[in-house]
């Protein structure tokens, strides 16, 4: 019997095929798988091209992690494999640390994904702010579509440079060379899938593609490029499980594990992303920590089986669901149709042109970059336009590293900047009077209308007491007795604290009197875990401000007599 403290990692396969599984899901299921494979198969094809490595570590890696994700997943309906998102990422790395370089990031990024689902960190990806996701996915969709452009002209080149600018200045010289039968090939491919995406959604337009191309080339004899002779016959089988052989040099350690992080942050993103929008189609709830640990462990099968980076696919997700999908049987169909594939018709799947790649690569792009979504966000608030445009930018010029790292930074500075808007220390109106009235402690306003003891302060903190609002206690007056009200602080940090304090300090310097009212609960564990109970002294805190006033009177008419 599993824990209930373990019960969260228990995989959605187990759960729903156990028991309770019937035919008439199986039809469905099976469906779906055979339907998602077909559909997956040029597209992780097109990937791994695209990342600049061979066709089959596509194969591999939808074969391997699809099935793992499925198996292992807290989704019901997940889809996995290479995907659009790591494209950039992965061309960038094989580029800088060669393929071993990536194997060994990709294999620290799972032991990353896999401490971060057991350390439960799955449901915090929701704190990652929308124009952000927004920017980098943007901005690599223009990179994908920039990627593409020598294989949709079939313009006569070696491998284009990496960085954005110098990419497209060779390919403005290479242009002459353009390649009119590949050019046309790819035009009317990528024609014929605007025309299927438009007027019908039951053919799919991947396949649908590579088929008429493939045919196209075959009979009229085109002289283009294809898998085959561009990078060899595709082998009929998976091969065997092995650890690459690495030879990293030590200065590359850090770049290695910053890469690591990278695919990590952006795998999480992805896969939970597409878990949420599966959710969103079936009316279900997926198991966000579980997720990441399936990732992690699809992550290392597939690297085990000479693969790349896999995460979550949210268009096969998608359409996984749309064809019926059941349970998670149905994505590993899916992996299992990509082998039969693999296994029995590599050599008709070796003579797809690239052309017809280049052009799937293209829609695909277009379909990431959310033109309209983007859009939308230019009429978002200043600080979110910031973020959209700053993540776009630096994906498009830099890289998405540093897309995401200084988006992250930009938008934990904007928030800390709004709640230190919403956080003040603020007089509860000195009427100079006594009265003896209750004060209402859930309504601050009224508190006011109330008299309060001559020589008596009440201020109360409103909002968070964190690093970004510590500097709100200074400059406040100095009476006998001073009464900081907390009630409506929900948090306070290290930062708050210290200005605490410093704040007693002072007003122990200046012979005030210093009462705290409203702590309890959890900020009455932070006080005396920091110390500040014994040092404000017990008898000072209070949990509502009424107790604080008639501890003030007591001390006013001790200070009379004497």
């Amino acid at each position: 019997m599993i824990s209930s403290k373990w019960h969260e990692f228990i995989p959605k396969s187990y759960l729903y095929l156990r028991k309770g599984y019937t035919l008439s899901s199986l039809k469905k299921d099976l469906l779906s798988g055979v339907t998602v494979g077909v559909i997956a198969l040029p597209l992780a094809m097109a990937f791994a091209i695209a990342s600049g490595v061979s066709p089959d570590k596509g194969l591999y890696t939808a074969i391997i992690a699809g099935f793992l994700i499925s198996v292992l997943g807290g989704s019901r309906v997940q889809i996995g494999g290479p995907t659009g998102a790591f494209v950039v990422i992965i061309y960038g790395i094989i580029q800088r640390t060669g393929y071993q370089g990536l194997c060994l990031s990709t294999l620290i990024a799972s032991f990353l994904l896999i401490g971060l689902g057991i350390s439960r960190i799955g449901s915090w990806i929701k704190y990652v702010p929308n124009p952000l996701i927004t920017g980098f996915t943007s901005g690599i969709a223009v990179l994908i579509f920039s990627t593409q452009i020598k294989d949709f002209f079939g313009l006569q080149m070696g491998t284009p440079p990496a960085p954005f600018i110098e990419k497209w200045v060779s390919y403005v010289r290479a242009f002459p060379s353009i390649h009119l039968p590949t050019f046309f090939l790819a035009m009317g491919s990528l024609l014929l899938i605007i025309s299927l995406k438009r007027f019908t959604k039951k053919i799919p337009w991947g396949i649908t593609a590579i088929a008429l191309g493939g045919i196209l080339c075959f009979f009229l004899d085109l002289p283009v490029a294809t898998i085959k002779s561009q990078f060899g016959e595709i082998p009929r089988s998976l091969p065997f499980p092995s650890l690459p052989v690495f030879s990293i040099l030590p200065g590359q350690f850090s770049e290695i594990f910053m890469n690591a992080i990278t695919i990590a942050f952006l795998g999480g993103i992805e896969s939970l992303l597409s878990a949420v929008i599966g959710d969103g189609m079936i009316g279900g709830k997926h198991r966000s920590n579980c997720e990441l640990v399936a990732q992690g462990c699809a992550n290392i099968g597939s690297i085990l089986f000479g693969g790349i980076p896999a995460t979550g696919a949210i268009a096969r997700t998608a359409a996984n669901v749309k064809t019926g999908a059941q349970t998670p049987l149905a994505g590993m169909i899916h992996a299992l149709t990509l082998l039969l594939i693999l296994c029995f018709f590599a050599p008709l799947v070796s003579k797809i042109p690239l052309a017809t790649l280049s052009a799937i690569l293209i829609m695909v792009s277009w379909n990431m970059s959310e033109t309209d979504h983007f859009i939308h966000l230019l009429k978002a608030p200043i600080g979110d336009r910031i973020i959209l445009l700053t993540a776009f930018i630096l994906t498009v010029f830099v890289d998405i590293t540093a897309a995401i790292f200084v988006g992250m930074i930009i938008a934990s500075f904007l928030f800390m900047k709004q709640m230190s808007q919403m956080s003040k220390a603020v007089s509860i109106a000195p009427l100079f009077q006594e009265t003896g009235t209750d004060f209402p402690e859930t309504n601050p306003e009224n508190l006011s209308r109330k008299k309060i003891p001559e020589g008596v302060e009440v201020y109360e903190i409103q909002g968070p007491f964190f690093f970004g609002t510590a500097h709100i206690l200074k400059g406040l007056p100095s009476p006998k007795i001073f009464i900081l009200q907390m009630l409506a602080v929900p948090v306070i940090d290290a930062s708050g604290m210290f200005a605490l304090k410093e704040f007693y300090e002072g007003c122990k310097k200046n012979g005030t009197i210093l009462l705290l009212s409203g702590i309890h609960g959890q900020a009455r564990s932070d006080l005396k875990r920091f110390g500040l109970i014994d040092l404000i002294k017990e008898e000072n805190i209070f949990s509502d401000l009424n107790a604080a006033l008639e501890k003030a009177k007591k001390f006013l008419n001790r200070s009379l007599e004497i």
